[in-house]
């Protein structure tokens, strides 16, 4: 099993900066929990170890909810964590070990659970304001009822005035705000999100950092993010789940600031600066297990 160091108990979710923590450990429900949970692609000589042995618990946290980024190299298991929480084949079911939401084994795909990728998904011949209510179509909610909410949801993305373009008329960024929309419409207590932002410019990533931020705050669920970005990770996690690659691996599962700023101001502050620096660190030498991240005392 793969040693996990945190600067807190792992089963214990970070409080958010101001916060009372909520409510003890013991008294919070699982959210998700992996328990050695390993998974390889193949047999014999061909056998390809994805993740091995990697555990962590996360509580749900009613009125608050939490970000975790997750940060590796390439080919360190990061999309096959986040396609296993999600039920999606043929990641699941892990080889071994047990992954569980909402204390359940995870068997298939769920409401519950909402992904959002890099490819967008969205359906060409359908409008803006038809693919964001096409889950609530599917659901069976009645046509006023969902077109009301789609154009709220539109709006919330800043999509307000583009409703009726398809997506071919539309940019990778309101493509991609469109796929969160459609995500976030449908309630889902869990968001995974896989490079969500990692094909736009890095004007247009900041500004959908930003949006999710101030979404996920309005949801008060609980988000999973792959990245590639050290910054964003940083910027946008409450807590970053590093690994390691040869076989994927959890390391350490480290707080980190909630965001309380846009990402153009947070990255001027010096302790963001001292963060980013020691986690890419890290992340380039492959360290062991190294406890908190030196300057998150200075933003306490």
């Amino acid at each position: 099993m793969s040693e996990v160091h945190s600067n807190s108990s792992l089963t214990a979710a970070a409080p958010a900066p101001g916060s009372t923590g909520g409510l003890p450990a013991s008294s919070q429900a699982e959210l998700v929990r992996f328990d050695k949970v390993t998974k390889s692609f193949g047999a014999g000589p061909e056998i390809r170890v994805a993740i091995q042995d990697v555990s962590f618990i996360i509580h749900d946290l009613p009125n608050t909810g939490e970000l975790v980024a997750i940060v590796g190299p390439s080919g360190c298991g990061k999309s096959t964590l986040l396609r296993i929480i999600a039920g999606l084949r043929p990641h699941h079911p892990p080889t071994s070990g047990e992954a569980r939401v909402f204390g359940r084994p995870i068997e298939k795909p769920g409401a519950e659970r909402g992904m959002v990728d890099q490819k967008y998904s969205l359906l060409p011949h359908l409008t803006v304001l038809e693919n964001i209510a096409f889950g609530l179509h599917l659901r069976g909610v009645p046509a006023r009822e969902r077109r009301d909410r789609a154009r709220e949801w539109a709006k919330k993305v800043g999509l307000e005035g583009a409703e009726d373009k398809y997506p071919s008329e539309l940019s990778g960024g309101m493509q991609q705000r469109v796929s969160i929309a459609a995500t976030l419409i449908l309630g889902a207590k869990i968001l995974l999100m896989d490079e969500p932002f990692g094909a736009l410019d890095p004007k247009i990533r900041m500004q959908m950092q930003e949006l999710l931020v101030q979404l996920w705050k309005e949801q008060q669920s609980t988000v999973f993010i792959v990245t590639h970005s050290v910054e964003e990770a940083i910027y946008m996690g409450d807590r970053v789940m590093r690994m390691a690659a040869n076989p994927g691996r959890l390391v350490e599962i480290l707080q980190v600031p909630r965001p309380d700023a846009p990402p153009e101001v947070m990255r001027q502050r010096p302790w963001f600066h001292e963060l980013t620096q020691d986690l890419l660190r890290r992340l380039e030498t492959d360290a062991p297990p190294s406890g908190e991240l030196p300057g998150i005392e200075k933003w306490r």
